[in-house]
């Protein structure tokens, strides 16, 4: 069996996350399946809660060098039982990724494969090879590096998905807060290009500068003192009534959907007592404040909070139209869905702490690579 190493999360029964690289092989395809030399991976928010789960990063500490590295951190004792489930299991990490097929199955789908950069969605990709479906492949344009399309799936599709949401339940136009992100810039480019009026939710004067630069028309800066009157004028003149949420926790959700019911109501209608009839809905689907969602409930009756996850959404819509948003992601990978990161790391960096305490912050703007086959 030739080395080949993969990242690993252990909770243990003493309370402390160790994340470790252990040598797992190089894999050998089923029929159905092609082998990749993985080359790119990109450490996503949603990579992180599996990667530290309650761990308290910013206590994190390594021990040991190159392939023998292992990051640690203490768990909270109250947290533990929440996580029992988790102790004890080693847990791969890493959503998506691209890199090059060095082996193929026996079928015709897989033998395609060969040889060809693709990207990758299904998990443990923070590894240096990884054996997959040849279905859950999507093949790179010529001239397309692993770099360029190691983020091919999480961000394109969940931007795609926002608006496909915002189709299938009948709004006209969406709210995105984080927006200066990698994705919030993809689902600008998205709306400007399809039509779609977007109200964008920041924090920082940078952030607004850099949405600007992009052609978006409506920007609301969570840091102003006008902050909800800006936000309710943006939504009076776009109609937007569904927001999707990064944040998950805080009071952001609760201020959107009552700058939505105040919008509302500036459109004359009979009085009720239970607010306007105009449905408004708030999607979670991050969680970079991790406190508890508070809502005060002040507008009305029509309204909802729910939980929005990519899968989920890919399952709902079926595979017709799951391929129909690929080929647009693969068309349009070194434009629209181009990604930018900030700072490459290998798989041993990743585990030094000082590194890990930085890409651990989720910070706007910055956004690390790992490079599973750099430095070991």
């Amino acid at each position: 069996m030739s080395t080949a190493f993969q990242i690993q999360s252990t909770l243990t029964e003493n309370g402390t996350l160790e994340v470790a690289l252990e040598d797992v092989g190089i894999p050998t395809p089923a029929d159905h399946e092609v082998v990749v030399r993985v080359e790119a991976s990109p450490i996503n928010p949603s990579d992180l809660g599996v990667l530290f789960g309650p761990a308290d990063i910013s206590e994190a500490e390594t021990r040991g060098t190159g392939t023998d590295t292992v990051l640690s951190a203490p768990v909270a004792p109250a947290l533990m039982k929440r996580f029992k489930a988790r102790v004890g299991q080693a847990l791969t990490v890493g959503n998506e990724g691209a890199g090059v097929v060095v082996a193929a199955g026996k079928s015709d789908e897989a033998q395609a494969l060969m040889g060809k950069t693709v990207g990758l969605f299904g998990g443990a990709m923070y590894a240096q090879y990884r054996a997959i479906p040849a279905m859950m492949c999507l093949p790179l344009a010529e001239g397309t590096t692993a770099k360029e399309g190691a983020s091919c799936f999480v961000n394109p599709l969940t931007s795609l998905g926002m608006v496909e949401t915002m189709k299938m339940e009948g709004h006209k136009a969406l709210v995105h807060t984080a927006a200066a992100s990698n994705l919030g810039q993809m689902l600008n480019k998205i709306c400007m290009a399809d039509g779609v009026d977007l109200v964008n939710i920041v924090r920082k004067q940078e952030q607004v500068d850099i949405l600007k630069a992009l052609g978006a028309k409506y920007i609301c800066n969570s840091s102003d003192e006008s902050f909800m009157a800006d936000l309710t004028d943006a939504l009076h003149e776009t109609g937007a009534t569904i927001a999707f949420d990064a944040t998950g926790g805080g009071r952001l959700a609760d201020q959107i959907l009552t700058a939505m019911e105040l919008a509302a109501q500036r459109t004359p209608s009979e009085y009720s007592i239970y607010g306007s009839t105009t449905h408004k809905q708030v999607y979670l689907y991050g969680g970079l404040d991790v406190s508890p969602t508070t809502l005060s409930r002040g507008y009305g009756m029509a309204w909802g909070v729910g939980g929005w996850l990519l899968p989920l959404f890919l399952a709902k819509i079926g595979m017709e139209k799951g391929n129909e948003l690929r080929g647009r992601v693969a068309r349009e990978l070194k434009t629209t869905f181009a990604s930018h990161y900030t700072q490459e790391v290998s798989l041993a960096e990743m585990l030094q702490a000082d590194i890990a305490k930085q890409y651990n912050l989720k910070t706007t703007g910055e956004k690390y690579l790992l490079c599973p086959q750099k430095g070991l």
